[in-house]
């Protein structure tokens, strides 16, 4: 149950961390898995980075990021092995030192005893002042720094942790809608001037086109927005009509 009061849509940025997935040792299902669970409580993701783990890349790209107020999602990198980059990457770019956190020190002890040390313990090296992000799984935690919440790279550890995050944090908003039209048989140019108009009536919503090629040729349009929708798309239909460009219903595209 969510601990925040419900409140507006927040927009998210997502960075993935990792030479194993730039590489195609392993395929990235962070982006799928956060559009989703973003989705189920009317936020959005409103950006992706892909990030090898190379410490001039990774402090240049946070610091950016940390100047920008959208609340960002960080998976990977951030165990203890010389390729995990993440954690003194964070403190770099946020000009605070790598130290040892005591309650990190005091759930790694707890999870392994005398086995934390000499590297596990490492782990516990994190950003002066960050907080912590609990990981059910392992008790390993992650961490909160400027509005941007370190997880683990593997999926069944970082999408928890991410649930706890967000119900804790952003509760939930009204849902994003969305609905749309195949358009077959005339090109997209034809369309824009209705797009134009639309576009500036409903502006505030998002009206998409969505070209489709091949043997199955066709132009999804449409309207993405939390309130209007069915309206905006009541005049899109209308102008098709007036103009004598034939439609049918769209499937719901795939994520």
């Amino acid at each position: 149950m969510s601990t925040a009061s419900p409140g507006p849509p927040v927009a998210f940025g997502l960075i993935v961390i990792g030479d194993e997935i730039l590489k195609g040792a392993r395929t990235d299902k962070h982006l799928r898995a956060f559009k989703g669970m973003l989705g189920e409580r009317g936020h959005e993701l409103a950006w992706h980075w892909l990030l090898p783990d190379e410490p001039e890349v990774l402090v240049a790209h946070l610091r950016f990021s940390m100047a920008r107020p959208d609340p960002v999602f960080v998976c990977g990198g951030i165990g203890a092995t010389p390729d995990d980059r993440t954690r003194p990457c964070a403190a770099a770019a946020a000009g605070l030192d790598l130290v040892r956190h005591p309650e990190a020190v005091a759930l790694l002890e707890g999870r392994f005893g005398a086995e934390a040390y000499p590297y596990r313990i490492l782990m516990a090296d994190l950003p002066a002042g960050c907080g912590l992000i609990p990981n059910p799984t392992n008790q390993i935690p992650g961490f909160a720094l400027r509005r941007h919440w370190f997880l683990p790279g593997f999926p069944q550890m970082a999408w928890p942790m991410a649930e706890w995050v967000l119900e804790r944090h952003y509760g939930s908003a009204a849902v994003l809608q969305e609905r749309a039209v195949e358009v077959r048989g005339v090109p997209e140019s034809r369309l824009i001037p209705m797009m134009c108009e639309l576009a500036e009536r409903f502006s505030e919503l998002k009206l998409f086109s969505l070209p489709h090629l091949g043997d199955d040729a066709h132009i999804r349009l449409g309207f993405r927005g939390r309130d209007g929708v069915e309206a905006a798309m009541a005049a899109m239909l209308a102008r098709l009509a007036d103009d004598g460009i034939s439609y049918r219903d769209a499937d719901p595209e795939s994520s």
